[in-house]
């Protein structure tokens, strides 16, 4: 019996160091209100933007696939992490055009992340592979910018709703190693896998 190819698959990326529940709303909602037959996850191998050595690529891997297990339509997809040198969002985006030729290819970012693009590489080929749609998260309270829609690569793109969730990556890292609680910021079973591995931990 052959399989219904997916006409609308999404790309979510990241270093998912750890993932949180930012990241998973976003993953539900980007499913739910943009009609995703399937939502391909990618941790990040080595990110060309990050200068801070990222937890090991196993870790990450375990995490996001605890994170987004229960998110329908969801697939942690780890091939960036086999990739040799810098990995680029272009590189993935041509991978799965190669795979389902036939599908809508829809990268699936947050605003901050948008307002970069421009500087990504080969950004202009991201606009062609792929409908670029973008997620509005909470910002500091100092810089209340509003998103500018002409920073994205040909202009086009889909909103996301989202409701502000002002958590992050480093700040979690940050709570973890200071001692503090992150179980209201992460998934459960993230929580647990963070303290059985002892992950971020003072050095």
């Amino acid at each position: 019996m052959n399989r219904v190819a997916p006409r609308r698959i999404g790309m979510f990326g990241g270093a998912f160091d750890p993932p949180h529940l930012a990241h998973v709303a976003l993953g539900r909602a980007a499913v739910e209100q943009l009609g995703l037959d399937m939502l391909r996850v990618f941790p990040t191998g080595q990110a060309w933007h990050k200068a801070r050595t990222l937890t090991p690529a196993e870790q990450r891997l375990a995490m996001t696939r605890i994170a987004f297990a229960d998110v329908p339509r969801a697939v942690v997809d780890g091939r960036e992490l086999e990739r040799s040198g810098p990995t680029y969002t272009v590189d993935t985006l041509r991978d799965l055009r190669a795979e389902y030729p036939d599908a809508q290819l829809v990268l699936v970012i947050g605003a901050d992340q948008a307002e970069a693009l421009a500087g990504w590489r080969d950004s202009a080929a991201i606009a062609t592979l792929a409908t670029i749609a973008i997620a509005e998260r909470a910002r500091p309270a100092q810089t209340p910018v509003p998103f500018d829609a002409s920073q994205v690569p040909g202009g086009h793109w889909l909103p996301v709703a989202l409701a502000p969730m002002p958590v992050s990556a480093t700040a979690i890292r940050e709570r973890a190693t200071a001692g503090q609680g992150i179980a209201h910021l992460v998934p459960s079973g993230v929580a647990g896998y963070i303290d059985q591995h002892f992950l971020y931990q003072p050095t």
